[in-house]
């Protein structure tokens, strides 16, 4: 909508001027009044932003859509100089904010995390493990953005977090699927016969939900398909602690998955953290209908063996930690609070000693393009200052808590190579992995009958959560709104839903 109004009205005036012989209007960048060169550059940026919108462009070429949004930087410089910083400070508070935000985010992707240990499975799936500062807590279905510089320095991408941040305090894990070029290539790094001892990371996040609600309902259903069950790994560790260590009532879980090939049910295993779980599972009722729909029997092939791979962090790979520490919430107030004031005191000070004399005591009128990219400045250089100081504070209480993990944990376990395979088989022989293989049933050759699944629950109170392909989650969103069944209770987990 606001492309097509920006458009219309750019238009519109080019129009206007070719009508009355004005051209030349185009090419004028007044000192004074609105500039029509730079509005001219911020259509520009913002057509090019969205022309890669489409879907087809998106899909198909989704780096070149990613790279492009970048011209955002050019689209809200140029409109503030295209309208002069008075009109602009309409939008102050939701750009002010959205500066903080963007610049706490660089602050926190520059740091290289420590990266403790991965599991291979087949499908070209692993599981990513960090460590991460016992003060840092999120609830389930977060995510979090990964950046890997050997494969690329710019690409950022969102992965789900499956571990819970109450069973494994000191430990963060994401699950990634072999589906794109970037994810292939970070599989066949890990993969590779000459193992690596250490893997350069970055992250950014973890972000996600305020609050969960999935212990109000009497029996949760979590339906996925392929990658999809990533999610739900995090719901069902955050149950298994709330069973086991608070000892709270649990919701029944049943969990209906659905896979393309019997290699993708060792995502199943992934239930289970690679440490720290819960010698035992009694109090967690927990049912998994998992279908493997390309395939009419089970298929077993020997090589096709877990993988677990140690590293060997260095002493500067930090622990994933808030970039706030714990507070986050109240050092985000002061940083806004203090850096606005910074903002109006220096901003008074310019417009005094440099702005004022050259607008009252002379002929001449001060430059609107100027005076609108010295408030920018000024901005910019109050918010990087304010909240530099605050990150560099809780970085040094971050780095005393990492020492103290670095102590506790060791690069690999004691008498083990850097990495090693073993079998399913042998890794489900604990007890928990005992009570997941009882609670699960595989089917072969055939899809879920979601609609009759969902209406069997017959308990007052179900939550329905999806994750997985389009037309799977549109297929149990028609269910659940029916109203043919007053006790299903849609749960969505999407930011786009």
């Amino acid at each position: 909508m606001v492309m097509t109004l920006f458009t219309a009205h750019g238009v519109c005036y080019i129009i206007f001027w070719a009508v009355t012989n004005n051209i030349s209007e185009m090419l004028q960048w007044a000192k004074i009044g609105i500039s029509n060169v730079a509005g001219e550059l911020a259509l520009l940026s913002g057509l090019a932003m969205w022309a890669t919108t489409f879907p087809p462009i998106r899909r198909k070429f989704f780096e070149l859509f990613f790279y492009t949004h970048y011209l955002y930087i050019l689209f809200v410089v140029f409109f503030v100089f295209h309208v002069g910083i008075s009109y602009s400070l309409i939008m102050l508070p939701s750009f002010y904010l959205f500066v903080v935000d963007r610049y706490l985010r660089f602050l926190q992707s520059r740091r290289a995390v420590r990266l403790v240990s991965a599991r291979m499975l087949p499908g070209e799936t692993v599981e990513l493990n960090f460590s991460k500062a016992p003060g840092l807590s999120y609830n389930p279905t977060s995510i979090m953005f990964i950046n890997v510089p050997s494969i690329s320095k710019l690409q950022w991408h969102p992965f789900t977090v499956t571990s819970s941040s109450n069973l494994e305090p000191e430990k963060l894990s994401v699950v990634i699927k072999g589906e794109g070029s970037w994810s292939k290539k970070l599989y066949q790094v890990l993969s590779s016969p000459s193992s690596i001892d250490r893997l350069d990371v970055s992250v950014e996040g973890p972000y996600g939900p305020v609050s969960t609600h999935f212990l109000r309902h009497d029996t949760l259903v979590m339906v996925s398909g392929g990658s999809g069950i990533t999610p739900f790994i995090s719901v069902i560790r955050e149950l298994m602690y709330a069973s086991t260590v608070t000892k709270c009532k649990t919701p029944q879980v049943i969990l209906i998955c659905s896979f393309k090939n019997s290699s993708d049910l060792t995502m199943l295993d992934l239930l289970l953290p690679i440490s720290g779980t819960p010698t035992e599972l009694p109090n967690l009722k927990l049912q998994i209908e998992a279908y493997v729909t390309r395939e009419k029997q089970p298929t077993t092939d020997n090589s096709k063996l877990i993988r677990a791979l140690w590293f060997k962090p260095l002493a500067t790979d930090a622990p994933i930690s808030s970039v706030l520490g714990p507070n986050r919430w109240l050092w985000l107030g002061a940083i806004i609070s203090s850096s606005f004031i910074i903002f109006l005191i220096l901003i008074g000070i310019v417009g005094s000693y440099y702005i004022y004399p050259i607008d009252h005591n002379s002929n001449q009128i001060f430059s609107f393009t100027l005076r609108a990219f010295l408030n920018m400045l000024v901005l910019c250089v109050s918010i990087a200052a304010t909240a530099s100081a605050a990150v560099l504070w809780n970085k040094k209480q971050n780095a005393k808590e990492a020492t103290q993990i670095q102590h506790m944990e060791g690069s690999t376990p004691a008498g083990s190579p850097n990495s090693w395979f073993y079998n399913a088989d042998r890794e489900l022989e604990s007890l928990p992995r005992q009570s997941l293989i009882q609670a699960t049933i595989v089917h072969y050759g055939k899809r879920p009958e979601l609609k009759r699944m969902l209406f069997e629950c017959k308990e007052s109170s179900v939550g329905v959560l999806v994750s997985g392909p389009k037309r799977m989650r549109h297929e149990v969103a028609t269910i659940c709104s029916s109203g043919l069944a007053a006790n299903l209770h849609f749960e969505s987990i999407s930011f786009s839903w």
